[in-house]
């Protein structure tokens, strides 16, 4: 992570240019997951761009390209200059018109314009946050979490399950093994015992870890899983050899989602 420059005057910041519905956690690790620089700007001035001239812009929406100030860097390895261009799209207000952004800080995810110095294309069309001291807070750790070094990888889908039975009645043990997008072990480890309540985590290893602890809600392992994980397992992926066992299997994930609850996403 990196930071550089000096904390500006706080100040209150326009209507959102995204959903009046403030980001949820989910939300802002889509950014800066998808990013390769977080910006803090401020913005110097903004012209709309010509409807014939804005591919994909939604209805109510209006697109501009903004020229801003680098106030700081949040995070990302690529050099940033002083003064940024990108195009961002808002929603109109009640009367149809642009809100007025000059003099206004935000906070930005995005990629650099390959060779185009000073200029950065969004991850998404309304991929900027507006700025203020409390958004920085939450955003911040976020940004940690995702660029840790032991940080979970991103999740593409599940590999294998299986259920086996232990030696007591209600006894059981589910390992679900799954895919990665960098191809590195990842599990989920699931432990009945008679007359007490089921456990389950995660592991980063191939190797059953019995004492594999399950995500605390809002954190980036939480996020990587509840927000990644398919409603129920894929056919051919259950290999347990007898239908009990294999609706065990089924089961258990079905409690590991309810554990993790629901990804709320707020954003369009």
């Amino acid at each position: 992570m990196a930071s550089s420059g000096a904390a500006a005057t706080a100040q209150t910041p326009v209507a959102s240019t995204q959903a009046t519905n403030q980001p949820s956690y989910a939300d802002i690790a889509d950014l800066g997951d998808s990013a390769s620089l977080v910006v803090r700007v401020k913005v110097k001035k903004h012209a709309e761009v010509e409807a014939a001239r804005a591919p994909g812009l939604r209805p109510g929406f209006a697109r501009l390209f903004i020229e801003a100030d680098t106030v700081s860097l949040l995070a990302g390895n690529v050099p940033v200059g002083g003064s940024l261009k990108y195009l961002v799209d808002v929603p109109r207000d009640s009367k149809g018109r642009v809100p007025k952004l000059r003099k206004q800080e935000f906070l930005v995810f995005a990629k650099p314009v390959p060779n185009r110095p000073g200029e950065l294309q969004l991850v998404d069309p309304q991929a900027q946050i507006a700025w203020s001291p409390e958004a920085e807070q939450r955003v911040r750790p976020i940004l940690a979490g995702l660029y840790a070094p032991d940080a979970l990888p991103a999740v593409t889908g599940i590999r294998d399950a299986l259920s086996v039975a232990g030696n007591l009645a209600g006894e059981s043990e589910t390992q679900i093994f799954l895919r990665t997008r960098d191809q590195s072990p990842l599990a989920l480890t699931i432990i009945r015992r008679p007359g007490m309540a089921p456990v389950w985590g995660y592991s980063q290893s191939e190797i059953v870890d019995q004492a594999a602890l399950a995500p605390r809600r809002d954190t980036v392992a939480w996020y990587r899983l509840a927000c990644s994980l398919p409603a129920t397992l894929p056919p051919g992926a259950n290999l347990a050899s007898d239908a009990r066992s294999q609706q065990q299997a089924v089961a258990d994930y079905a409690f590991v989602l309810e554990q993790l609850g629901r990804c709320e996403r707020n954003r369009s």
